[in-house]
């Protein structure tokens, strides 16, 4: 089994962010799997399916960014996983805007979802699929680009690139994380 968890803020408020990209990508996912059921558990929403006969756990964290890594632990922990099981997609701001990314540990970066993850599971070794958001332009601050409402043109893409990041989840489950690498790094 795997879980795979998508990083983004609770509310309708932050339903269109770039920080919501995980939440956009797991909703695909959902979609594709024809999921129809969520529940409340572990501080987050979560929902059972199989992608090529591989049980998962889809979660979307409830509590905020910032502090998602219990969450997480508590999913990770009543499904009895260890975080080589666990695959995490979340916005990236060193990853170019439209482009997704695989990779397997590394630091966070300061991404503060990934930085509570860390921190609750004691260690950075689990799965990432990376949503490029790119840089804020000119001098504004990070804060305020990832929380901002995208305009429609750039929710467009933002919407085309969680699609990819959801099949790149399914690419990962049905041929293992080295081919999705080769692929997607």
């Amino acid at each position: 089994m795997y879980a795979v968890v998508g990083l983004g803020n609770p509310g309708e408020e932050y339903a269109h962010t770039r920080h919501n990209a995980g939440f956009m990508a797991i909703d695909r996912l959902a979609a594709d799997l024809s999921v129809r059921y969520w529940k409340t558990e572990c501080g987050s929403l979560t929902a059972k399916a199989t992608i090529g006969g591989e049980d998962v756990v889809l979660a979307k964290p409830q509590s905020f960014m910032n502090v998602s890594g219990g969450p997480v632990k508590q999913v990770l922990s009543t499904y009895r996983l260890k975080p080589d099981r666990l695959i995490v997609v979340h916005d990236d701001l060193e990853t170019p805007a439209g482009a997704v990314r695989v990779k397997k540990g590394g630091g966070h970066a300061g991404h503060n979802g990934l930085r509570s993850i860390c921190d609750k599971l004691c260690t950075h070794d689990f799965i990432r699929v990376r949503c490029g958001i790119g840089r804020p332009p000119g001098k504004m601050p990070v804060a305020k680009f990832v929380l901002a409402d995208v305009r429609k043109r750039d929710l467009e893409e933002l919407e085309a690139e969680c699609d990819e990041a959801a099949q790149v989840v399914d690419f990962i489950v049905r041929n293992g994380l080295d081919k999705a690498q080769r692929r997607w790094s």
